[in-house]
């Protein structure tokens, strides 16, 4: 039984995931400014309402770590936050909401969770193909790529950083994904994977993917981006 914690679970990707993790019998800390009915209901998933913008929300985690779990097997940072909106528009306050989501709250869940990380721990973030190669398909997502972007650097350069101590760190960067974020920003457009199909991929990578990667951007995409 592996230590999972997930963020972004109360709908979408993260929340199939959360599920998923438990159903296989591991235990699953889900972390979410809104609580699920359905993960609260489930015996192998600790739920904590933590706004992860708010670096004082995070002392949740730090205090349950201290008293619950001895060891993190793995993270998923499924958590993030969408802007759609011309670059010309985009305020400097625009861009420092969505970084706070997409890139300082991975750096610092990732700082409260290295004591607890040990030799063969996996951390998954969840970027995406915008961050990569820009939204080919959707304008108005500056904010929103270039944060995923940093998001992929930062991976890699944490890679490097813990290599000794066995610690892996990847970046899944996802194309279109059918979920609720999708929908309310571009309403009509339907993608080509489920939500609870990309979660399966990511349960198999979170659990086997750092036998053969660390510091490495899978792109996982049937779509440009």
């Amino acid at each position: 039984m592996k230590k999972i914690i997930i963020t972004g679970t109360s709908r979408g990707i993260g929340h199939e995931l959360a599920l998923q993790f438990a159903n296989a019998g591991h235990e699953v800390l889900a972390l979410s400014r809104t609580l699920s009915k359905t993960l609260l209901a489930n015996e192998n998933i600790t739920s904590l309402s933590v706004d992860l913008s708010k670096e004082s929300d995070l002392i949740q985690v730090s205090d349950f770590l201290k008293t619950n779990w001895k060891s993190v097997d793995a993270i998923v940072h499924n958590a993030g936050a969408l802007l759609l909106k011309p670059f010309a528009d985009t305020s400097t306050e625009d861009f420092e909401t969505i970084y706070k989501v997409n890139v300082f709250a991975v750096a610092s869940l990732s700082r409260i969770c290295l004591p607890y990380l040990e030799k063969g721990s996996h951390v998954v973030s969840i970027s995406s193909m915008g961050g990569i190669q820009g939204s080919v398909k959707f304008a108005g997502l500056s904010a929103y790529s270039s944060s995923k972007g940093a998001l992929i650097t930062l991976s890699e350069l944490l890679a490097e950083e813990y290599r000794d101590r066995g610690v892996a760190f990847n970046v899944l960067a996802l194309g279109s994904v059918q979920t609720e974020m999708l929908a309310e920003a571009f309403p009509g457009y339907e993608a080509p994977i489920s939500a609870s199909a990309m979660a399966n991929y990511i349960f198999d990578f979170t659990l086997k993917g750092n036998q053969f990667f660390n510091g490495k951007i899978l792109e996982v995409s049937s779509t440009t981006p």
